[in-house]
């Protein structure tokens, strides 16, 4: 089998990839937010310039600075001048929970399923991908990102979930799993994630992950892809659940 090789930080290289589509500052500041929220950019973290991000997401100057004025007046974007200057990561977890409670509520449960869908068909053919594909080290590697999770918080617990999927995906040796992979973490994994925020979950995400390594490691695909489309499907039941829980706290 062949031989794991280095990973780089792929979740924070896909944050500065160039976007898809027309560039326009809304998904910008949706990419930049995502990031924030989902622990892949940290709370005090220095951001690119103005004319650095307009060139790592192939958008307008004008168009990057719009996204940071967004990001500012929802409290997710300081700004310090001089030289030591420039804009900073500000998390707030309670601004981050209203932000994911009005995206749920905005999203309808056949937005949510087609999610869910498209997360399980890339992560579930990455996973049996990788159970024909890994090598000693390779699971040696996830059984590494499974031990050192934090399971005591919902950043930490999330930050897990992204290091092993993108791992996964990675062992895969498909670059088109890899890439999709990183773009599904960044637009959909802190909605589809929001489960975390509970520790029944936090725990359930871990069985899943050692239910995973143990398929590739018995080298037995459909056992993989099975238990990490399982891993979404609850994360997606959660979901629904807690969309109807909200729809109700408004209508009443």
């Amino acid at each position: 089998m062949p031989h794991a090789t280095g990973r780089v930080d792929a979740a924070r290289a896909v944050v500065f990839s160039p976007l898809d589509g027309t560039g326009r500052a809304e998904l910008v500041e949706q990419r930049l937010t995502d990031a924030i929220v989902s622990g892949v950019l940290h709370d005090g973290e220095r951001l690119p310039s103005e004319s650095d991000l307009s060139r790592s997401l192939g958008v307008a100057l004008v168009t990057a600075r719009e996204a940071l004025e967004g990001m500012r007046d929802k409290g997710f974007v300081r700004t310090r001048r001089g030289r030591d200057g420039g804009s900073f990561v500000t998390y707030d977890r309670d601004t981050a929970g209203r932000m994911l409670g009005r995206r749920l509520r905005d999203t309808s449960r056949i937005e949510l399923r087609d999610l869910a869908l498209h997360v399980s068909a890339i992560a579930g053919t990455a996973a049996e991908t990788a159970a024909t594909r890994a090598s000693e080290d390779d699971v040696e590697s996830l059984t590494r990102i499974a031990a050192g999770a934090d399971l005591d918080t919902a950043g930490g617990s999330r930050r897990a979930v992204s290091r092993f999927q993108l791992e996964v995906a990675a062992i895969s040796q498909s670059p088109r799993l890899v890439h999709e992979e990183m773009r599904l973490q960044s637009e959909a994994g802190p909605l589809l994630w929001m489960c975390l925020r509970e520790q029944e979950y936090r725990d359930r995400s871990a069985l899943a992950r050692t239910r995973v390594i143990a398929a590739i490691q018995d080298v037995a695909p459909e056992a993989a892809r099975a238990a990490t489309i399982a891993h979404i499907d609850s994360a997606f039941e959660w979901l629904v659940d807690e969309r109807a829980r909200v729809d109700a706290e408004g209508d009443s």
